[in-house]
Formats: C-alpha cells, sequence, structure tokens
C-alpha cells in the first residue's frame, strides 16, 4: 500500500499551495488572440488516426481539422466528468465537519473545477464549436453515480478522470506545433490538477486501509469501467464525422490503431502503477483494462 500523511496536513498544504498557485481563466487567458493559421489544436502523435492509412490520405487542412474536434471532444468530456466530480465532493462535504481542512480542501477543489468546466467550455466557444453530448442512454444512468459512489468507489472514479487526462494534456505543454491558446488552458489546468490528484490519491488510501473485501472489488471494477468508458468517448462517431471522414471507417480505424494504444497506455501508465500497488487492478477487472488499451 502507497505511503501517506495525515489527512490534516495535507489538506493544510493543498489550501496553501492553491492559494498561493491558483488561475482565473476570464484574466489569465488570452481569449482575444487570433488562433493561429495551420497549427494543430493536440499534439499530432495524440491524435487518434495518427499512423494509419486514413492519417497517411489525409491533408494537412483535415489534420488540424481532426485534431480541433478531438481537442473538442475531450474538453466536453471533461466537463462532464468535471460536473460529476463536484457533486461528489459536495455530497462528501455535506456530510463531514466543516471546519477541517480536508473539507476546506474539498470546497476549494469544486471552485477549481468550476473554473476549468467555465474554461473549457469558454475554449469551444472560441474555436466556433459546440460541445459534444452524450447518448442518453450514459447521461441518463450517471445523474446516479454521485448517490451510488462513496468511499473509495468515489476517489478511483476521481482518478479515473483525473490522471489520464493530466498525462494526456502535459504533451501540449512544450508542444510549439499547438496553438497558443490550447496551451493556455492546459496550462492551467495541468497545474491545478496536480494538487487534485494528491488529494484523491491519498484519501483513497485510507479509505482502502479500512474497506472490506467487496468495497474493494466494487473499486476496481467502478475504475476498470472509467477507463473503459473514458477510450470509448474519445473515439466517438460523431468526431469523425464533423471533421469530414467516414465515420464508422475513421471509429474502428482509431480503436483498432497501434499507436492510439500506445499513447493510452502511456498516459495510463503512472495511475496503473498506483493502482497496482493499491491492489486495486486484479481479477476480472483486468480484462476490462485490456479492452480499454491501457495495460
Amino acid at each position: 500500500m502507497p505511503k501517506i500523511g495525515d489527512r490534516e496536513t495535507t489538506a493544510e498544504r493543498l489550501l496553501r499551495s492553491s492559494a498561493k498557485l491558483s488561475y482565473d481563466p476570464e484574466v489569465d487567458v488570452d481569449w482575444d488572440a487570433p488562433l493561429v493559421e495551420g497549427k494543430l489544436f493536440i499534439p499530432e502523435r495524440t491524435v487518434s488516426l495518427y499512423g494509419t492509412r486514413i492519417w497517411d490520405r489525409m491533408s494537412h487542412e483535415q489534420r488540424v481539422e481532426l485534431s480541433k474536434q478531438e481537442m473538442v471532444n475531450t474538453v466536453s468530456v471533461g466537463i462532464w466528468f468535471e460536473i460529476i466530480l463536484m457533486q461528489l465532493l459536495l455530497r462528501m462535504s455535506y456530510r463531514k465537519d466543516p471546519t477541517t481542512r480536508h473539507v476546506q480542501y474539498a470546497l476549494t477543489e469544486t471552485a477549481d473545477e468550476c473554473r476549468h468546466s467555465t474554461m473549457f467550455a469558454m475554449l469551444i466557444e472560441r474555436v466556433g464549436e459546440r460541445p459534444y453530448r452524450n447518448h442518453p442512454l450514459l447521461q441518463v444512468p450517471a445523474h446516479a453515480l454521485p448517490l451510488i459512489l462513496r468511499g473509495a468507489p468515489m476517489w478511483v472514479a476521481t482518478l479515473i478522470g483525473e490522471e489520464i487526462f493530466d498525462a494526456i494534456q502535459r504533451e501540449h505543454l512544450h508542444d510549439e506545433s499547438i496553438q497558443p491558446l490550447v496551451r493556455a488552458v492546459m496550462r492551467i489546468h495541468v497545474t491545478e490538477e496536480a494538487r487534485h490528484v494528491r488529494y484523491a490519491r491519498e484519501d483513497l488510501v485510507r479509505r482502502l486501509q479500512r474497506a472490506n473485501r467487496a468495497e474493494k472489488e466494487f473499486s476496481r471494477h467502478v475504475v476498470a469501467i472509467g477507463a473503459l468508458l473514458l477510450s470509448t468517448l474519445l473515439t466517438r462517431r460523431e468526431v469523425y464525422e464533423r471533421a469530414g471522414l467516414p465515420p464508422r471507417e475513421a471509429a474502428k480505424a482509431a480503436r483498432t490503431n497501434p499507436h492510439r494504444r500506445e499513447v493510452l497506455t502511456d498516459a495510463a501508465g503512472r495511475l496503473v502503477r498506483f493502482l497496482r500497488e493499491a491492489d486495486l487492478i486484479g481479477g476480472p477487472s483486468v480484462a476490462i483494462w485490456r479492452r480499454a488499451g491501457m495495460l
């Protein structure tokens, strides 16, 4: 089991860090700066079709458009996830002592996530696109997640959304082929998300120290299904349709693309190592992780 510090000590440290280094996207992002013609919106190697025959046939303009659609889809998924996470944090805070540093940091993180969701929405609007929406068969049942996920399952759900996005977005920071506006947004998100990951990891370990077998096994499946869901949402057909590509063919090519699997495996690597150390990858859930392309 990974080593952790005292809950209040960690929360106090994270609160001090938040006070020193937090951003207001309304002020800290230059939304009036023009987009740079010909620049991609995500790193080339992270585009889902990179390395496929379809990619080889695409013009540079088509590649730029696909990179834009994939960026818009990614932050759309991010908004959906962060709204669920905010509900989870608020429900946890509702049950606990608000004078503790632990709850005060949960409220601080909620404020961070609210700004992130607003920032992502502003980015979608700025590039002239519409957000991607989930199918009702996912969107409607997801309303129940804040009611179902507590304890260890809550924290593993948090990590699957935060850590993999964080790893992929870090590639944007020093890639000068990417639109400066996108890099500015990702820099803010990566900086603040590091604190959220620390908070979730440590509380997950504390919870596991007293979790029974059923809670632990449920947590294994929650995080594995979350990985599969994330992988699926990042290659939905509508992305390719909006980019002017044959949606069925492109989605199939993306999901069977060895290079994309490598990118996902690399992005999930740090989280997978942590979850293995915490004994949260094992049994039947391993097959779900493999299907997600992250092992």
